[in-house]
């Protein structure tokens, strides 16, 4: 070969590894460059992501496997306050394990200041420090989210995988010298041999492959957790090293599984295409997929204590860095007061709706339960949600959407938008007493006082029936030291209970045939009777006015229901 021949390939080879290298250097820089505009452009705004259908059920999976001992969030507070919507309000994660962390962050009201407070630092030291949490995101930003499946369920499925034995692929790698062997001894037959073998080789590989594939996806999304725990060491920022220090061990255990993956092809995001390619072709002929695919379930089954501690850490750093930008998206907040006692308290000033594009702020200060009074629309059911969502914001997130608020650790319940069970045969009052009863049983499980609200008390039956439990119910956790805020069409229960619950109300007035809601909360019981006023409003006869009117003026002053006059 003469020497421009030589010179000539060795640059062909050359500009052959250059456009490679070129392709894995600029795949890099371009998805670093998307996930910096993402991350600008997503930081203090409303997330615009849509979810897939069934993705919260996903998302909840995390909560559900990893739930802790004690009290949280049940699912019938969680649906009356729409938690499903101010969790997406707040969603801004990076991945899905910061999606997990936060929906069982939000079902997870911490017990003691001294939590709260370090959680408040992790989220301020983010919100003021723009560089070092662009990097932090950068980094969340390698795993990516899931969607369609669980991160928990990866790391469930891997644990119940049954790996197969080697032996079948080395026999059959076996076959390649058998062929050179008889190449030499008779070409003719070693030919026929080498593409008979190469052809069964190739077949039975894919039939393989296409079984364990789908399982491929699990490994990467672990190697994605291991990039990026390994991308935050090297970060090493001394506020945080409480934090990132507990990945430590883990990542490193957990490298080789990243090292061994290579042979699967590409399962990292940050991979070039050309590389995985060339890795393809490898796998088909020398099956180091199939191999280090058996070695790394058995891997992966051994470790999965530390695979659980890289989806917790990324996880809760990349939801506090959420809690961060949530902040910046609302009118005004404020950093919750929670004092670790007995006894009941809640004092805010400004309090407002999170889900109200233009709520209106209302403030109280009580320590002892509530009645809410007021017609239909006025504004007590939102205010119920308003004080619930608030109380659980503050002890999850260390802040509150009010210009201040303060007030005991609480165990927060609700019963309020309930529904006829169906399936169950149960009555609209079976399902509410049984939704009260429940909030009964647990005042005494733990320390903490209890929270609850509870919307239109025993509303599925008649009147003297509702007014003689309800009255005789709320009574009871106002002696057992519950804070309930409690709203009600029946004034009656307003003069029965005056001694144990403060009393609070809203109003409305009718002018000019209009209804007008201010939506603000005042003191003392509601005294108006614009219900009937309502009926003129919407144009009924003004005799059956005047008589619903005297009706009701009547009963007032004699306590008598009569048609008479």
């Amino acid at each position: 070969m003469s020497q421009e021949m030589k010179l000539l390939y060795a640059v062909l080879i050359a500009a052959v590894i250059g456009f490679i290298i070129y392709q894995i250097v600029s795949k890099e820089k371009r998805i670093r460059n998307r996930f910096l505009r993402q991350i600008a452009s997503s930081w203090g705004a409303l997330p615009n992501r849509e979810y897939d259908f069934g993705e919260l059920e996903h998302i909840a999976r995390y909560y559900e496997n990893t739930k802790e001992e004690g009290y949280t969030v049940d699912e019938i507070t969680w649906n009356d306050l729409d938690m499903d919507s101010v969790y997406s309000m707040i969603n801004n994660c990076r991945n899905s394990c910061g999606d997990d962390y936060l929906y069982k962050m939000l079902h997870t009201p911490l017990k003691t200041k001294a939590e709260l407070d370090e959680r408040k630092r992790v989220i301020n030291y983010f919100a003021n420090h723009e560089s070092i949490r662009t990097k932090y995101q950068l980094e969340l930003s390698k795993v990516g989210h899931t969607r369609k499946f669980a991160m928990i369920e990866y790391v469930k499925t891997i644990s119940g995988l049954i790996p197969d034995s080697n032996l079948g692929n080395y026999l059959q790698l076996l076959m390649y010298p058998a062929a050179i062997v008889l190449i030499i001894l008779d070409p003719a037959i070693g030919i026929l041999f080498a593409l008979g073998a190469l052809i069964y080789n190739i077949y039975t590989y894919f039939k393989t492959k296409s079984s364990i594939e789908p399982y491929y996806v699990t490994v990467g999304a672990i190697v994605h957790l291991v990039s990026c725990a390994q991308g935050i060491l090297k970060l090493d920022v001394s506020e945080l090293r409480e934090y990132t220090s507990r990945l430590k061990d883990s990542a490193k255990i957990l490298n080789s599984v990243k090292k061994d993956s290579k042979f699967l092809g590409s399962v990292d995001k940050m991979s070039g295409d050309m590389s995985s390619l060339f890795a393809d072709y490898l796998n088909m002929f020398l099956r180091l997929d199939l191999i280090k695919f058996n070695r790394l379930v058995t891997k992966l089954q051994k470790h999965k204590a530390d695979i659980l501690v890289l989806m917790e850490e990324i996880g809760r750093l990349d939801a506090y860095i959420t809690i961060a930008s949530f902040r910046e998206m609302l009118p005004f907040w404020c950093e919750a007061e929670l004092e670790e006692t007995k006894s009941c308290r809640l004092e805010a000033k400004d309090l407002y709706h999170p889900l109200l594009s233009e709520p209106v702020a209302n403030s109280i200060c009580v320590e002892k339960p509530v009645l809410l009074t007021g017609s239909n629309a006025s504004g007590k059911s939102t205010f119920l949600k308003t004080v619930a969502i608030n109380s659980l914001l503050a002890q999850t997130c260390g802040m509150a959407l009010a210009h201040s608020f303060s007030s005991s650790f609480f165990r927060i319940y609700s019963s309020m938008a309930l529904k006829d069970n169906l399936q169950g045969s149960e009555s609209y009052f079976i399902v509410e007493i049984k939704s009260l009863k429940r909030i009964m049983d647990a005042v005494g499980e733990e320390e903490r006082p209890v929270i609850c609200f509870v919307d239109e008390v025993l509303r599925g039956t008649n009147t003297v029936e509702r007014i003689a439990a309800s009255s005789r119910i709320l009574q009871n956790f106002a002696k057992q030291g519950v804070m309930c805020f409690a709203a009600t069409h029946d004034i009656e229960l307003t003069h029965m209970l005056e001694d144990q619950y403060a009393n609070y109300h809203f109003k409305e007035d009718v002018v000019d045939n209009d209804v007008i809601f201010n939506y603000r909360l005042y003191e003392g019981r509601a005294t108006s009777r614009n219900a009937i006023k309502l009926l003129g409003v919407l144009g009924y006869d003004e005799a059956v006015i005047k008589q619903a009117d005297e009706t009701a003026k009547r009963f007032l002053e004699k306590g008598v229901w009569s048609l008479e006059g």
